[in-house]
């Protein structure tokens, strides 16, 4: 009893100093705002800390075209040509861009357009498609001075098919430049060796001594793969891109599945971070997954139509359809956003056991693509083509049942309020986990022992 009085008491003279604050500035509170809905619902995916880019402006012509990049402060970069298609490629240090919306999509001279964001953890890319072969003339940071940000120019110059051949694989770091205004003003240039985007920061803190091994998982292993992130915005029609939609839904689906117990779930990215393509299906090979769920969201291109609800995809050497085709397309393209295509394809794919693993694993892949379309279908609308197939590069590990899921059409405005909803959300991610549950219901009674570290390529799946 007297701890309860306590508490009351204690209670009573927090609510009196906070009615106390709020009547001493009430300016301050009417101050502030709610966050949307939309907003709140989505995950942040922006540091304040980081260096801001706050514009980018084109200029010149199809000779020569300068690009001229706006930041709080100078930060080092490098800069080099790639082809097949045509490329520049920028790399900075992590930084938070703050550039008007439609950015990047038209171009000017030498440059088609232009697309930004983060490339992984600690690193940020531009990436330039280019019109044509062209070198990069001069590369270069300015400090601010005189009420005048700092600035990162890029000059690009036309040069032909030969002598663009030459410049691939070299590259331009920073070069300090004397600012117009301020003769004494400098860069720092990138140290050589490892490029920006890819350092890591020194260990600060001794590592703990290692303690006894725990014990082995047996749980099946589901990996989760939001699509597109960081340069790589996927589809975008409004304000928010599909890298924020379909995260969300893929943090979701985590939570409703590890809440089950019964599996551990691996995200392959779980904030805006860009990962290439080779690098999502390793994730699910190095993790001995038991299953590997691609997620996206589509859109039509401009005056083809319009097309409504979720699909199903599962790889396949040849498209299911036109529209199967194009996505497929679209998708693979993601390495090229990102600048250098990472991916390793396997050389010897005529290897018989590869063969009968790949043979295998398409059919559990078939298997699950048509109960997660009877569960979805019950709680979601779905496209009147439910189930497509295409050659979909990261649905291609050999020993892991894998499909892509197309959640909806941004294009489509009742999709896109869909995508939004945190109740839609909620209601397809329980859809989604009750196909997984059948899916693994034989691998969770069966499970015994520890896991194998590894797997044969005909190991049999669920």
């Amino acid at each position: 009893m007297a701890d309860r009085a306590n508490q009351s008491f204690w209670l009573g003279c927090a609510l009196l100093c906070v009615t106390e604050m709020l009547c001493a500035v009430p300016t301050r509170v009417q101050a502030q705002t709610a966050v949307p809905p939309m907003q709140a619902a989505l995950p942040a995916v922006q540091a304040p800390a980081f260096p801001i880019v706050s514009d980018a402006r084109l200029a010149g012509d199809s000779r020569q075209t300068r690009f001229v990049l706006d930041l709080d402060k100078a930060v080092p970069f490098r800069a080099f040509v790639l082809g097949d298609p045509y490329r520049v490629v920028v790399d900075l240090p992590q930084v938070s861009f703050h550039l008007p919306t439609g950015s990047g999509t038209a171009g000017r001279g030498l440059i088609k357009a232009f697309r930004y964001g983060l490339v992984l953890p600690g690193g940020s890319r531009i990436v330039f498609d280019l019109t044509g072969p062209a070198r990069i003339a001069n590369a270069s940071v300015l400090d601010s001075a005189n009420g005048q940000p700092a600035r990162l120019v890029l000059e690009l110059e036309e040069v032909d098919q030969a002598s663009f051949a030459q410049l691939i694989g070299t590259e331009s770091r920073s070069q300090p430049r004397a600012n117009v205004a301020d003769a004494g003003a400098t860069a720092t240039a990138l140290p050589p060796g490892t490029p920006p985007a890819i350092q890591a920061p020194a260990a600060t803190t001794p590592a703990a001594p290692p303690g006894p091994p725990a014990p082995p998982d047996g749980r099946p292993v589901v990996v989760i793969d939001p699509g597109h992130g960081g340069i790589d915005n996927g589809t975008q029609t409004g304000e928010v891109p599909e890298k924020n939609l379909v995260l969300a839904f893929a943090q979701a689906l985590r939570d409703r599945l590890e809440k089950t117990g019964k599996y551990r779930v691996v995200m392959t990215r779980d904030d805006d971070t860009f990962i290439p393509l080779g690098d999502r299906v390793r994730i699910a090979q190095k993790q001995s997954a038991d299953l590997f769920v691609s997620i996206h969201a589509d859109a039509l291109p401009r005056g083809e139509g319009d097309a409504q609800g979720a699909t199903i995809y599962t790889l396949s050497d040849k498209a299911s359809d036109a529209e199967a085709e194009r996505l497929a397309e679209d998708e693979n393209r993601a390495d090229a956003i990102g600048g250098v295509n990472l991916t390793e394809e396997p050389t010897d794919v005529a290897d018989i056991l590869i063969d009968l693993a790949r043979r295998e694993t398409r059919t559990f892949s078939n298997r699950f693509a048509r109960l997660l379309m009877n569960d979805m279908k019950t709680a979601v609308h779905m496209h009147k083509r439910p189930l497509k197939s295409a050659g979909f590069r990261v649905l291609k590990a050999p020993d892991v049942p894998s499909v892509l899921v197309e959640l909806g059409y941004v294009s489509n405005k009742s999709d896109m309020g869909n995508l939004i909803s945190e109740s839609w959300r909620s209601r397809t991610a329980d859809a989604m986990a009750r196909a997984v549950d059948s899916f693994l219901a034989k691998r969770i009674a069966t499970a015994a022992g520890p896991r194998p570290e590894t797997k044969t390529p005909a190991r049999a799946k669920p």
